[in-house]
């Protein structure tokens, strides 16, 4: 078990419509009035990335502090890949959940934030590691989207937020949606889709992708659905609403190349892959220390 924290920095954007700002400062006065000889600072972000400077930052100076992301999964990947991009670092993790869909710390958190933070314990958790060609890699804490995935996302982003409006995005871009091709190393190309790979087994609020994810295992689950009919579509989101995908292969390491530009989604955050871009996913078991 690793040495306790020994500060908290809690991160938060104080324009979040999940009034991220609120959160924090209940946090900050719990832990104040439990410990009062912790150290406990709070941070607004004032652009976009901001996060992931104030944690690089925060993760290359002494001790062991604790960063927390007052946020949903997107803000919390910021803080997540601000952290390992300081090799070797004693900082650690954690997520206050204060955004939209916060499917990371639903699935992951064992007890209250606070109780957790108060015991003071860390543990390791792997993550996912994105290589597009040549470039460096972008980390994921829960799971990274091709296809149909991205594609809602990015709709949902334009038309708000929302129960009924991301219903209706969602349906509207499901009717729309036209699959992609990816061409494996042997040369074969197969139409998707939706192509998932997922440290966590749920997404999206409702979905369950696979029943036996684990977020510490050294591996990460493959949900590739390749194409088919709108109505058998359906009946699968269905499926993964009300019973879930059931067991779903699992690996730690997956490459394709992309045959044509498309969006991908990491964490919540939508990001672009050109045309003939080797994409390789692979499992950096324990790469993250955290607080759950």
């Amino acid at each position: 078990m690793a040495e306790p924290i020994d500060s908290v920095l809690i991160v938060f954007n104080p324009g979040s419509t999940g009034d991220a700002g609120a959160h924090a400062r209940a946090l900050r006065d719990e832990l104040a009035a439990a410990r009062s000889e912790l150290p406990v600072e709070l941070r607004p972000t004032e652009y976009a990335g901001h996060a992931r400077d104030i944690a690089r930052e925060v993760a290359s100076g002494p001790g062991r502090p604790l960063i927390v992301s007052a946020s949903g999964d997107g803000g919390y990947n910021e803080v997540v890949n601000g952290i390992v991009d300081v090799p070797g670092t004693g900082a650690a993790a954690a997520v206050l959940a204060a955004g939209n869909a916060n499917d990371h710390e639903r699935v992951t958190a064992r007890r209250p934030l606070a109780e957790a933070i108060l015991d003071g314990r860390t543990e390791r958790m792997d993550l996912l590691e994105l290589h597009r060609g040549d470039g460096p890699p972008r980390y994921a804490h829960s799971y990274i989207g091709f296809g149909l995935t991205p594609v809602v996302a990015l709709e949902i982003e334009e038309g708000g937020k929302g129960t009924l409006r991301e219903v209706l995005t969602t349906v509207r871009s499901f009717w729309a949606f036209t699959p992609f091709e990816i061409e494996f190393s042997a040369g074969e190309r197969r139409r998707i889709d939706n192509l998932v790979f997922a440290n966590i087994g749920e997404m999206a609020k409702v979905a369950e992708l696979s029943e036996d994810s684990r977020p510490d295992d050294g591996r990460f689950e493959v949900v590739l659905l390749e194409h088919r009919p709108k109505w058998k579509q359906v009946a699968i989101a269905v499926r993964a609403a009300l019973r879930g995908l059931g067991r779903q292969p699992a690996t730690s390491e997956f490459r394709f190349t992309t045959c044509a530009p498309m969006p991908v989604q990491i964490d919540g955050e939508v990001d672009d892959v050109a045309a003939g871009t080797e994409v390789r996913v692979r499992c950096a078991a324990g790469a993250l220390r955290v607080v759950r």
